[in-house]
């Protein structure tokens, strides 16, 4: 297993070379560094979890990873204070589906109720169910599958019945 001063050289040799991607497996881990085209010129470690088989579909640094994507419509979207915002109860990674192979909990225009799980939230290797918490329809995802989300940052829009 590669310790941590091993994983801090690749990530500087990589930084100073022209290589944009490197995985590495061993019997018990697996580590995947990958500069990110938007911020050229810097390694970005992405620690793949081993449970359930969900497999992230890249780490984004945390200047890109704060702000919510913006996969919003205006006509949609105007009135946000009548909608009700399921937000991220911690840090972590967001995934819509269980594993890659499944489909998304909802999508735009699903019906939920208080206890219908919208997505996953992963910490820490553990694997958080998120529930809607209302009642009603999803107006947008607000989310990508495998971004790392804040606490309280907005996941979902629900009109609520």
């Amino acid at each position: 297993m590669l310790s941590i001063e091993d994983i801090k050289a690749l990530i500087k040799e990589m930084d100073s070379s022209s290589i944009s991607e490197l995985k590495f497996e061993a019997e018990d881990a697996k580590i995947t560094l990958k500069k990110a085209e938007a911020f050229a010129g810097k390694a970005v470690l992405q620690a793949v979890p081993q449970i359930a088989n969900i497999q992230p579909a890249a780490v984004q640094p945390e200047a890109a990873a704060s702000a919510p994507a913006e996969n919003t419509t205006a006509d949609e979207t105007t009135d946000d204070s009548s909608l009700h915002k399921i937000t991220a109860p911690m840090v972590g990674t967001f995934y819509s589906s269980s594993s890659p192979d499944s489909g998304a909990f909802v999508k735009k225009g699903s019906k939920v109720d208080k206890k219908t799980v919208v997505c996953i939230v992963e910490a820490m290797k553990l694997f958080n169910e998120i529930e809607a918490e209302c009642s009603g329809t999803i107006v947008d995802v607000l989310a990508e599958d495998g971004q790392l989300v804040e606490y309280g940052q907005p996941l979902f829009l629900v009109k609520e019945d």
